[in-house]
């Protein structure tokens, strides 16, 4: 089913090579049949570790995109042509967050407002954004 679904499709994914935008490569590259799946991620370590585990020589529609939601302009670049785009990107360390607290809202709240921005411009029909929320009281920044 999840073949059908996504078969010849293009989809991006936001925090591409963190946990969770990890397990989703794997998933798709298990799973799915697309046309291209974009890697969109600021870490060039992590995106060079990823290459090593899903080299682009074998999976041939896998694309490593360094960029970062804060970037609106590389985020349009990044989204042209896309028919999904899964938003993972996100600061999540809460100590991290409080001590950084203008870093945390340029990458959660102002590169959330870009991916929106670059779906509607780029004519984007599916985005999914995940929450990412691990705060542990609701009174912290995070």
């Amino acid at each position: 089913m999840i073949n059908n679904f996504f078969k010849n499709k293009v989809i991006l994914i936001t925090g591409g090579t963190g946990s969770l935008g990890h397990a989703l490569v794997e998933f798709f590259v298990k799973n799915a049949y697309l046309k291209k799946l974009i890697i969109f991620s600021r870490d060039e370590l992590k995106q060079s570790e990823m290459k090593q585990k899903f080299p682009e020589n074998k999976y041939k529609y896998l694309r490593y995109f360094i960029g970062d939601v804060r970037d609106a302009n590389r985020l349009i670049i990044a989204t042209k042509n896309v028919d999904y785009l899964i938003h993972a990107a996100a600061l999540k360390q809460i100590d991290t967050a409080e001590y950084n607290p203008t870093e945390c809202i340029r990458t959660n709240i102002d590169g959330a407002e870009n991916v929106i921005h670059a779906a509607l411009e780029c004519g984007v029909k599916n985005v999914v954004a995940l929450s990412t929320d691990k705060a542990c009281a609701p009174i912290n920044l995070y």
